[in-house]
């Protein structure tokens, strides 16, 4: 009797090992980050190691950065979400907000200062200097000079060839603060900005394209010819072989910072912080280097690669701008009421 009791105990002790290893594999980690390359990448080069690592299911939901801050405070009694991966300026909204946790362990001795955020609320995973992406067969073939500037994007031969990304999106953002600087104004007088946006530079827009995926694909088919993108964007595609190049306008390409947090919430998942860590260490980064072309926030990074022929590294960081993230986050709802309203009809 005393065996089978014996026996009865193991085979239960069995069932709980198997239910508890079952429950550890169905672990769920959800992380909602950038589509396009950046969704590729992390899907091929991170996530199924850090799957197997840690026993854990990483459900990745792709969406610009306004739409993950839109998911964060639909959710804010129950929120889903446990890593949110988006532009320093929704970042920075949603620290304010009280949506980040501190990064529990962060190792700030082999970051930049500028992948820093106070109280360690968020960390930047990678630099993005923005300015143009052209189609460099096309600008062969018709014997158009390289675009230096951003009053470039005025010009009438690009009626109906040129794309930027909407308001919502930080490069479309980046678009209509730079005309404003440009032009006697700046985040604190944005007025220059909408004047130009709508007299001299929207009648070259095809189509305000906020998807990655779809911007490419207007180059694919041959409908864009030059776009306001980023660095690691153009990069990306790039790499696929397609002719493609970054520029740097003369007067300055807005830096973007891709920055993660660990989402507060009562039931925080740990796994959040770890995922974060690795993010930003050197394999990881090396590879969002490689893939991606984003400039590093991890200093025993190589950043002489010329997989980084592009990002705002070296002498190319001169050219870049950093925008005054408090002014515009006070007045961005209201500039995108008025970009829907008057630019994007």
């Amino acid at each position: 009797m005393g065996r089978s009791i014996y026996g009865g105990a193991l085979a239960g002790a069995a069932v709980l090992l198997a239910a508890g290893a079952a429950f550890a594999q169905s672990k769920t980690l959800t992380v909602a980050a950038y589509g396009g390359s950046w969704e590729q990448t992390l899907r091929k080069e991170m996530i199924p190691a850090f799957e197997q690592k840690h026993g854990v299911k990483v459900e990745y939901v792709a969406g610009n950065s306004t739409d993950t801050l839109a998911k964060l405070q639909a959710q804010k009694a129950n929120q889903v979400i446990d890593v949110a991966i988006v532009d320093d300026g929704p970042m920075y909204q949603a620290i304010q907000l009280g949506f980040c946790g501190k990064i529990d362990g962060l190792d700030k001795s082999q970051l930049y200062p500028a992948a820093l955020f106070k109280d360690d609320r968020a960390v930047a995973v990678g630099q993005t200097g923005t300015g143009f992406m052209i189609n460099t067969k096309t600008f062969k073939d018709k014997g158009w000079a390289t675009p230096t500037s951003w009053n470039d994007l005025k010009d009438p031969k690009f009626k109906k060839l040129l794309v930027i990304p909407p308001i919502n999106n930080t490069y479309g953002l980046y678009t209509l603060m730079m005309f404003a600087r440009m032009n006697g104004g700046g985040e604190k007088n944005i007025e220059p900005g909408f004047k130009v946006m709508k007299n001299d530079v929207n009648p070259n827009v095809l189509v305000y394209e906020p998807s990655p995926g779809k911007m490419t694909e207007l180059f694919q088919s041959n409908q864009a010819q030059i776009a306001v993108w980023g660095t690691g964007r153009v990069q990306a595609f790039a790499n696929t072989g397609f002719p493609v190049d970054f520029i740097y306008p003369k007067e300055g390409a807005p830096i973007l910072l891709a920055s993660a947090c660990p989402v507060a919430k009562a039931n925080v998942n740990p796994l959040a912080h770890e995922f974060i860590k690795t993010l930003i260490s050197a394999p990881v980064q090396t590879v969002l280097a490689k893939d991606m072309g984003n400039g590093p926030v991890n200093t025993k990074v190589d950043v002489n690669m010329p997989e980084l022929r592009m990002a705002p590294v070296g002498e190319r960081a001169k050219l870049i701008i950093s925008p005054d993230w408090d002014v515009i986050n006070a007045q961005r709802e209201d500039w995108t009421k008025r970009w829907n309203r008057e630019v994007e009809r």
